[in-house]
């Protein structure tokens, strides 16, 4: 396709609804998220809590946790009195990132703010170390509080290690706790409010993926079916381009990033959304196209797993143990003679290691791939490297990507599912050079069974004529 028609690919589409962003959450929900923070750390016994979250490549961070306290979008250590009278406090900018607000919000309910700085001889002709002045600007403040003795709660990552250690070194007297769990189990049940945002983010998942169906037809490669997607999700409100996969090939699709692959009859293209965030949170979605005539094994996996979907959804409701939602959507896998039960422990799936857990080495073998070739390169390797679903597990939970995720559906998790629980279903395969599919919703439990947050568009595969 000549690159002046790029542009015309999404001439005429129409989404099949309207997309109404709801309002972002109410401030006074933070407050209250900051007041649990407090009551966890009362019951600790701790006079502070800090918690932190690092710059990470492409303007990310390390966690979401300063977004989920107080909607704030960049790095940095907020500081928790345990005692209400005392304010909050924020030390930030300390990496070279760029983002201001209002881009993504403002920080709400903290009563000061310190800029650290980004330093350095070879960036800003000033010597100093930023994670040192960090720890240092928290140390006195920390100080300046009477906390210099103080029994002090961590919320943080694996990198907050280096900030904690500076801390404990400049305050040795002062004692400290671990307490990230707090944030991430204050974060299993959704509020309405945050039911919301999940929602939008599965909606412009859907929009996304009419507009790539709208665009796809042979010829197109899959750098325009990534590109129709994006724009459809950005243009609406979506906070990010590079979070989701798509992969397309004759034999039920690699999880990948689009390399120029032009579309042919007989492909199976997958795409595989797991983080178009909307104001912080987000959900997952996976769908299937097949382009003109695929193969018999094909369309078995494409329907075993559209199948367990089908089942697996059935199976929601509050009170269900979440190992029976998995043993629903397996029950599919085991009639087909996919996999011989549901018990993760003992499944194969896509990047399994062996059975002694050693490494699993990757067959070599010259794989065809002529617009791969076009590029220079050539693909010398089969992968994955072992059939099954990619992961031995139905699904996960939802909610702000990028945060540890803690709540599988695996046949040993028998956690019961709450109204407010949100997850995605994706049941999926792949065997190597034979078949594979991806099909998946995010769900969230409601009062008296589910709601399919991905309703708009249908776990069938999608049939483009060659």
């Amino acid at each position: 396709m000549a690159t002046s028609q790029f542009e015309k690919l999404l001439q005429g589409f129409e989404p099949s609804f309207e997309f109404v962003p709801p309002k972002a959450i109410p401030e006074a929900e933070f407050y209250s998220r900051v007041e649990q923070i407090r009551r966890e750390a009362m019951i600790a016994e701790l006079d502070v809590t800090i918690v932190n979250a690092n710059g990470a490549s492409g303007f990310n961070t390390t966690n979401k946790y300063l977004r989920y306290l107080c909607d704030w979008m960049r790095e940095g250590i907020l500081i928790i009195p345990t005692d209400s009278s005392k304010g909050l406090q924020l030390y930030s900018f300390y990496t070279q990132s760029v983002l201001l607000p209002p881009s993504l919000g403002e920080a709400i309910g903290v009563e000061k703010m310190y800029q650290v700085g980004a330093l350095g001889r070879e960036y800003s002709g000033r010597q100093g170390d930023s994670g040192r002045q960090l720890v240092e600007g928290v140390v006195k403040t920390l100080s300046h509080l009477g906390y210099s003795t103080a029994n002090i709660g961590l919320i943080g990552d694996s990198s907050s290690v280096k900030h904690w250690h500076g801390i404990q070194s400049l305050l040795p007297k002062a004692t400290y706790k671990e307490m990230t769990h707090v944030i991430l189990n204050m974060q299993r049940i959704r509020s309405k409010n945050e039911v919301d945002q999940i929602r939008a983010s599965a909606q412009l998942m859907d929009i996304g993926f009419e507009a790539a169906v709208h665009a796809c037809k042979p010829g197109v490669t899959d750098f325009e079916l990534y590109a129709a997607f994006s724009f459809a999700q950005l243009a609406r409100g979506g906070e990010n381009a590079d979070a989701y996969q798509i992969g397309v090939n004759q034999y039920g699709t690699h999880c990948g990033k689009p390399y120029g692959h032009r579309i042919v009859s007989g492909d199976l293209i997958n795409f595989y959304v797991s983080g178009i965030a909307f104001r912080g949170y987000s959900a997952q979605m996976a769908r299937m196209i097949a382009v003109g005539d695929i193969t018999d094994k094909q369309e078995q996996t494409l329907e075993v797993c559209t199948e367990a979907l089908r089942r697996a959804e059935k199976a929601i409701r509050p009170g269900a143990r979440a190992c029976d939602i998995n043993k629903a959507a397996f029950s599919a896998y085991v009639e087909q003679g996919y996999v011989k039960d549901d018990i993760t422990a003992t499944m194969p799936y896509n990047w399994a290691p062996n059975d002694d857990l050693s490494a699993v080495e990757i067959p070599q073998q010259y794989v065809p791939d002529v617009d791969f070739e076009a590029t220079g390169r050539k693909l010398m390797h089969v992968y994955p490297a072992v059939a099954g679903p990619h992961n031995p597990n139905v699904g996960h939970s939802v909610g702000m990507h990028g945060n540890p995720d803690k709540f599988n559906l695996t046949s040993h998790n028998t956690d019961i599912c709450r109204p407010g629980l949100t997850f995605v279903l994706h049941p999926q395969w792949l065997a190597p050079q034979e078949s594979g599919a991806n099909i998946g919703n995010s769900y969230a439990v409601t009062e008296d069974g589910y709601e399919n947050l991905n309703c708009h568009t249908p776990i069938e595969t999608i049939r483009i004529k060659a």
